[in-house]
This record gives structure tokens, C-alpha cells and sequence, in this order.
């Protein structure tokens, strides 16, 4: 879903106008900018993306009703518009398989063939 369709939900969740909640949106979205497919995903669309979203943007943003809405339920709509539930970090995180150079203390001075 892009962008200005969530701020859309948004204006019917909360009010105010959809130029209030775009930089939320965006900010959720970033991450298609360095992974073009849906695991861009993991980055951010989880619980501790919903927290560092209310560090970024504040626990509540003030729309152009003047209408104070939690940037938590802004946060929570987006992600549950796209995955349909808010995962944990685990949910994601579980469902990577590891690979050695994760583990490794050592430092690598070029990248392995099987990267």
C-alpha cells in the first residue's frame, strides 16, 4: 500500500488532513529506498517500529483539526493495514536463517562469495 492511500485511512481514522500523517508513512516506508521487495518490511513494520516511531515523531502529533492523535495508533494502522496484525521483532527475526559471517567476531576486510 503507498503512502498516501494509509494517510487516507488515517484522515478517516483520526481527521485532519492526509498532509498530517505522510511523514509517519513515509517514515515506514523508508526502507524500500535499500530492499525493493516486501522484506523491507522488517525493518520497521513491528512492535519496536511502533516505539521507534513515537521516538521519531512523538507521542502524539497534533492534526490540522487540531486534534491531538497518538502516534502509537498511527504507527499500529499502518502495519496492520499492510500485514494485517503487528508482529514482534521475533516474528521477523525467527524467520532469518543465519549465516556464519553473523557469528563472527573476526573482521572481514572483503565480503564472502556467498553473500
Amino acid at each position: 500500500m503507498k503512502s498516501i492511500n494509509h494517510c487516507k485511512s488515517s484522515v478517516k481514522n483520526f481527521g485532519g488532513k492526509e498532509e498530517d500523517y505522510l511523514a509517519i508513512h513515509q517514515w515506514f516506508d523508508e526502507s524500500k529506498n535499500h530492499y525493493g521487495d516486501i522484506r523491507h518490511r522488517a525493518m520497521r513494520h513491528h512492535t519496536l517500529g511502533v516505539q521507534l516511531c513515537e521516538q521519531q515523531f512523538g507521542v502524539t502529533i497534533t492534526n490540522s483539526n487540531g486534534k491531538k492523535v497518538p502516534t502509537r495508533s498511527v504507527a499500529e494502522q499502518h502495519i496492520t493495514e499492510d500485514l494485517g496484525f503487528i508482529p514482534s521483532v521475533q516474528d521477523w527475526l525467527e524467520r532469518i536463517t543465519p549465516a556464519s559471517w553473523m557469528a563472527s567476531t573476526k573482521r572481514i576486510t572483503k565480503k564472502p562469495n556467498y553473500m
